[in-house]
């Protein structure tokens, strides 16, 4: 009885926060733009930005005081009318590079985007070499007379 109780709970739990559910948003009433072109404008530019307290989630999904800092200032700017670039711009001349959540393909860039390929091609290869490389073989000893006359006895073939 006990177990199909915690089986049932874990199951209401489970259905509940299903993992494919978006998260719940932090945006908070007092921070939304009254014109609605506006804060889709303000939500999307706040889902390309990273919080930088929390750095795995946008901004527009953390409820660290920063991102909530960062969330004001992207509707302040757009409010004042600059456009998403201007918006991003301001925010990366400020905050750097890092603050976006997919940064661009730069000079500045290539070393995040090309380590993790070129780190499984390297040990890929060294793997493939290893596994190709193969030490060379001693010779096989022959066997002496009485070890000849067993392996024939055991064989059946008495010659």
């Amino acid at each position: 009885m006990i177990r199909q109780l915690l089986l049932a709970a874990a199951l209401l739990v489970a259905l509940a926060a299903p993992p494919w559910m978006p998260r719940a948003r932090a945006l908070e009433p007092s921070e939304r733009v009254a014109n609605p072109a506006l804060e889709a404008r303000a939500e999307a530019i706040g889902a390309e930005l990273r919080c930088l307290v929390c750095q795995n989630e946008s901004i527009e999904q953390s409820d660290a005081d920063l991102a909530h800092d960062l969330r004001v200032l992207v509707r302040k700017l757009l409010v004042e009318g600059d456009t998403n670039q201007q918006v991003l711009d301001y925010i990366v001349a400020r905050y750097g590079m890092f603050v976006l959540l997919d940064p661009p393909f730069e000079p500045v860039t290539w070393l995040l985007w090309l380590a993790p390929p070129l780190l499984v091609l390297g040990v890929g290869g060294a793997l493939l070499l290893r596994a190709r490389w193969r030490p060379p073989e001693a010779p096989i000893p022959d066997l002496s007379r009485d070890e000849r006359a067993r392996a024939a006895s055991l064989l059946g073939d008495q010659a």
